[in-house]
C-alpha cells in the first residue's frame, strides 16, 4: 500500500493571503493553534458537495467538480419540444428562442459538454403547468405586453423588444393583473414532460448506463406568485407541491426507475416553512404565522417538514419513492441592523460586510449562532434537514443545491467559499451545487480547485473528515480529511483574519497510527479470506507481511521523531524548559511507535483469523491492569512526572504488542498443522469413495 503524509495548508490559500496582507504593510497576528486528530470524528465525504452549475466542460475537468446542475427561473417554463424558454421575473417575462428548433437541444448540448467534463448533470423538470412559446418563424413573446395590457411599464427590455414589459407600472408601481398566460405560454402537464423524459433516456440512455442520473423537480416553487406571476400570480399552496413532486416524479420513475428524483428546491427561510400562498399574504397579515392560512388549514404545520411525512406516507403506501434528494436553496443574508447597504452575496467587500460573510457560514452548522440579519434565529441548516428527514423521511440524502456567498473576484469571496466547502464535508452533506461556477481567473474559482484538482493532476481533499479545530472559527476555519486512495492526510486552514498574517503551530494526533491500523484492517480481510479457503500459509503470509509493513513504517516514524525531537518542540515554545520536556516525552513515543504498530496490526490479524478475545483481554490488562498503574507509581511517588505516566503507557505498549505478535505465532502454527491434518483425513476418504480403476482428485 502506497502510504503517504501530505498536509495541505489551506492549499496555498494561507499563503495567498499572507502575500496579500504582508503586501499591506500590516503586522503579524497572534499564532493559532490548529489541533487535527486523524483517529477522531471520521466520516466519508460525499464528492457531490463540490457540484457547480452552467460549467463548461473545460471548467468541469479542471475542477474535477461531479455535478453540474441546470437551474434557475429560466428552467421552470422551458419548452423542450420548441426548444425555447420564458425567462419570467429575470428577464421581463420574455419567451425567447434557445438557438435551435431541434425538440431539447439546448438541454442535450448542456448534458453532452457535461458529460465531457466527466460530471453527472442535474436537469430541472418543469412542474409550474405551463412552458414557453414562440411566435412567428421563432420570434420571442411578452407575456406583459405594454401594448396589450396599455401600460408604461416601469422597467422594459428597450434594446431588444421594447414592448417587453415587466408587468410594473410606472406610473404607481402597480402590478398589471388579469394578464392571459397563453400570451407567451401554453399549458404543460405532468404527461407533456413525460415526452421529454423518455426523449432523454431514448438519447442518453437510463441512468443505470449512463444516462441523465438527476431529476430536479423545477425551482423555487414558494416564489412563483413573483417569478412566474405571469402563469402562477397565486402563491402554490402546500397541497400542490406536494401532488406535484408525486405526479411528476411519478413519471420519471415510470420512464427510468434507476433515476433519482432531487426536491422541492425551495429558496430559502420563509420558503422551509410557509407556501407560497401564505408568503404572499404576509405582509397584509403582519407575518403572524398563526394568521395564514394554508399554514392552518394543516395544523400550523411547517411547510416542508410536513411535505417530508406526506411523501413518506405516500410513498410507504404506494412503494415508490417520490423523492430521494431532500434539497433546498440557501444565500446568506445582509443585516440592516449594521446599516450595510447591501446583502452578503453581493461584491460588497467593506470590513463590515467581510467579517459578516465569515460570520454567516456558522448558519451552516452551528446551533448555537443567530443568523445576524433579519432571519434572526439560530438557523444551523444542515443538522436541521438532517433531523427533518431523520424525522420524517429516514434514508433520503440531503442537499444545497444553490448557494452563493458573494465576492466571487476578491479573497474573501474565496476563503468564504473554502469555509462553506470544509463545512459540507464535515457536517455530512450529501449534495451541493454552487450558483454558479465562478470564473477561472477569481480566487473563488480557485478555491474549489483546491478541494478538487490542488497539484492539476486531480489530486484531492481527502474523502474521510477527521477531526480538526482552531481557536475560533469566526479568525481561521480548519478542516482535515484522509485519502482511502493513497492516506494521505489533507488539512485545509483558511485564515480569514482581514488584515495581518496569521501564523500557526499544528499538532496532528494519531496519524502515525492511522497507517498501522490500515494496515491492520487490510490484514483482517486477507488473512480472513485465506482461513475461509483454508489456505493456512496464505494466511501467514498475509499476517507476516502486514506485520513487517507496520514494523517498518513505525520504526520509521520513531526514528524520525527521535532524530527531529528537539526540532519538533521548538515549533510550540521557544522557551529552553518546555523544549526539554517536549524533546524528552518525543524520546518516549519514539520508542513505542514499533510496539504501537505491531499491536494494532496484530490485533487485525488475529481478528481475520477469527480471534477477537485475545487483543480484548491483552489490551484490558496491558494498559488498566498494568501500564496505567505502573504509569501513576512512576510519576507520582517516584516523581518522574510525565515522563512516569508516558514510559509507564510505553512499556505497557510493548507487553500488548510483543504479546500479540507471539499469539499470533502461535495460532497460525497450530492452524498450518490442522488444515493440513484435515486436508490428508479429506483427501484419504475421497480415495476411500472412489470406484475401483477411477482417480480421485481433490
Amino acid at each position: 500500500m502506497k502510504v503517504r503524509w501530505i498536509i495541505v495548508v489551506g492549499f496555498g490559500l494561507l499563503v495567498a493571503l499572507a502575500i496579500t496582507r504582508l503586501d499591506r504593510g500590516a503586522a503579524q497576528g497572534p499564532t493559532v493553534i490548529i489541533n487535527v486528530d486523524a483517529s477522531a470524528n471520521r466520516r466519508s465525504i460525499n464528492p457531490n458537495i463540490y457540484g457547480v452549475a452552467f460549467a463548461s466542460t473545460s471548467q468541469l475537468a479542471d475542477l474535477n467538480s461531479p455535478l453540474n446542475r441546470s437551474g434557475g427561473n429560466a428552467t421552470s417554463q422551458y419548452n423542450w419540444q420548441c426548444n425555447c424558454d420564458n425567462r419570467g421575473s429575470d428577464w421581463y417575462f420574455e419567451s425567447l428562442d434557445s438557438g435551435s428548433s431541434v425538440p431539447g437541444k439546448l438541454n442535450d448540448d448542456f448534458i453532452s459538454a457535461t458529460k465531457a467534463g466527466n460530471s453527472q448533470t442535474m436537469l430541472t423538470i418543469p412542474t409550474i403547468g405551463w412552458v414557453a412559446k414562440l411566435g412567428p418563424s421563432r420570434s420571442k413573446l411578452a407575456s406583459f405586453s405594454q401594448a396589450k395590457y396599455n401600460y408604461t411599464a416601469q422597467a422594459n427590455d428597450w434594446q431588444w423588444f421594447a414592448d417587453a414589459g415587466n408587468g410594473i407600472r410606472k406610473s404607481n408601481g402597480s402590478k398589471v393583473t388579469g394578464n392571459d398566460p397563453n400570451d407567451a405560454n401554453i399549458p404543460a402537464n405532468s404527461t407533456f414532460q413525460q415526452g421529454w423524459i423518455q426523449h432523454l433516456v431514448g438519447t442518453w440512455g437510463n441512468a443505470a448506463n449512463g444516462g441523465l442520473r438527476y431529476y430536479i423537480m423545477d425551482n423555487e416553487p414558494s416564489l412563483w406568485q413573483e417569478t412566474h406571476r405571469d402563469v402562477h400570480p397565486t402563491g402554490p399552496m402546500m397541497d400542490e407541491i406536494k401532488n406535484a413532486i408525486v405526479d411528476y416524479s411519478a413519471k420519471v420513475k415510470a420512464t427510468d426507475p434507476s433515476a433519482l428524483v432531487a426536491a422541492p428546491e425551495e429558496w430559502g427561510w420563509p420558503g422551509y416553512f410557509y407556501s407560497g400562498y401564505d408568503q404572499q399574504l404576509a405582509p397584509s397579515l403582519g407575518w403572524d404565522p398563526s394568521k395564514f392560512p394554508d399554514r392552518q388549514s394543516h395544523g400550523g404545520a411547517d411547510y416542508l417538514p410536513w411535505m417530508l411525512d406526506q411523501l413518506h406516507q405516500h410513498d410507504q403506501q404506494t412503494g415508490q419513492r417520490s423523492l430521494d434528494v431532500f434539497t433546498v436553496h440557501w444565500y446568506p443574508q445582509g443585516s440592516q441592523s449594521l446599516g450595510l447597504g447591501s446583502e452578503a452575496f453581493s461584491n460588497d467587500t467593506s470590513p463590515a460586510m467581510s467579517n459578516l460573510r465569515n460570520r454567516s457560514t456558522r448558519s451552516l452548522w452551528d446551533p448555537n449562532y443567530t443568523d445576524q440579519s433579519w432571519i434572526n434565529s439560530k438557523v444551523f441548516l444542515i443538522p436541521r434537514l438532517r433531523n427533518w428527514v431523520n424525522t420524517y423521511y429516514p434514508g433520503l440524502q440531503i442537499g444545497i443545491t444553490e448557494y452563493n456567498w458573494g465576492a466571487e473576484p476578491y479573497i474573501n469571496g474565496a476563503t468564504t467559499q473554502a469555509d462553506v466547502l470544509g463545512i459540507f464535508g464535515r457536517e455530512g452533506l450529501e449534495m451541493a451545487t454552487r450558483w454558479t461556477t465562478p470564473d477561472s481567473s477569481t480566487p473563488t474559482y480557485k478555491a474549489i480547485k483546491m478541494y478538487r484538482n490542488y497539484d492539476a493532476n486531480r489530486s484531492t481533499f481527502g474523502d474521510v473528515s477527521v477531526a480538526a479545530a482552531g481557536p475560533d472559527p469566526d479568525q481561521t476555519a480548519v478542516f482535515a480529511a484522509q485519502r482511502t486512495a493513497d492516506g494521505a492526510l489533507t488539512v485545509m486552514v483558511v485564515n480569514k483574519v482581514l488584515s495581518g498574517t496569521t501564523p500557526a503551530n499544528f499538532n496532528v494526533a494519531s496519524f502515525t497510527y492511522m497507517v498501522p491500523l490500515g494496515i491492520g484492517s487490510a490484514a483482517a480481510v486477507r488473512v480472513g479470506h485465506a482461513v475461509g479457503a483454508r489456505d493456512a500459509h496464505a494466511a501467514a503470509r498475509a499476517g507476516w507481511t502486514a506485520l513487517l509493513f507496520g514494523a517498518c513504517f513505525m520504526s520509521l516514524s520513531g526514528l524520525c521523531l527521535a532524530l527531529f525531537n528537539h526540532g519538533i518542540a521548538r515549533v510550540y515554545s521557544p522557551q529552553a524548559d518546555v523544549i526539554h520536556a517536549g524533546a524528552t516525552l518525543l524520546i518516549v513515543a519514539a520508542v513505542f511507535q514499533l510496539f504501537d504498530g505491531l499491536q494494532v496490526v496484530a490485533t487485525g490479524a488475529l481478528r481475520g483469523a477469527g480471534n477477537t478475545r485475545t487483543p480484548m483481554l491483552a489490551n484490558l490488562f496491558g494498559y488498566w491492569i498494568f501500564g496505567l498503574p505502573l504509569g501513576a507509581l512512576l510519576c507520582f511517588p517516584l516523581k518522574l512526572g510525565a515522563v512516569g505516566m508516558w514510559v509507564g503507557l510505553c512499556v505497557a505498549l510493548v507487553v500488548v504488542g510483543s504479546s500479540l505478535v507471539v499469539v499470533w505465532r502461535l495460532m497460525i502454527a497450530e492452524m498450518v498443522k490442522e488444515f493440513t491434518r484435515r486436508g490428508a483425513v479429506e483427501s484419504s476418504e475421497a480415495h476411500a469413495a472412489a470406484p475401483n480403476g477411477a482417480i480421485s482428485q481433490k
